[in-house]
């Protein structure tokens, strides 16, 4: 985590107890769009691929965690608290869950086109299988802050 989403998250928390763990992180795509549709409250879920979260040999996210959204220039630009975790086949995620994801036209088939198109770049990129049965964990979360800054 960055000196300043650490300082954003130790000013959030002053004076209340705060939780032990957080990560800071941004959206993989165009990053300031996404952190935006966040702050918004537009988007409220988003999935990965289970198998990057294994070749990264990175923690599968955990109901009750903290997250800072960071913008494309790696600033904090929101706190969000995740609610639900379901690992999910990629064609068997769902129109509501596409649409709480809260991107382009909010469509199921706009949803569908984007993730095939970066699930395969991110297969090719970081050495993972695609295809359209993989595992995706999708996750929701709740906007806990918008950083005022």
């Amino acid at each position: 985590m960055n000196e300043q989403a650490k300082e954003y998250w130790d000013s959030y928390w002053k004076g209340k107890e705060k939780p032990d763990n957080v990560k800071a992180w941004s959206f993989g795509t165009a990053p300031d769009r996404m952190a935006r549709l966040v702050m918004d409250g537009i988007k409220t879920a988003t999935c990965s691929a289970r198998q990057a979260y294994e070749v990264e040999k990175e923690a599968l996210p955990e109901v009750g965690e903290y997250n800072i959204i960071l913008n494309g220039e790696d600033e904090p630009a929101a706190i969000i608290r995740t609610t639900e975790v379901e690992v999910i086949p990629f064609n068997e995620v769902t129109e509501e869950f596409a649409r709480a994801e809260g991107e382009g036209d909010l469509s199921y088939q706009h949803w569908l086109e984007v993730h095939k198109k970066f699930y395969k770049n991110e297969a090719e990129e970081i050495g993972y299988e695609y295809s359209e049965d993989m595992d995706l964990v999708c996750e929701r979360f709740q906007l806990v802050h918008v950083n005022p800054d």
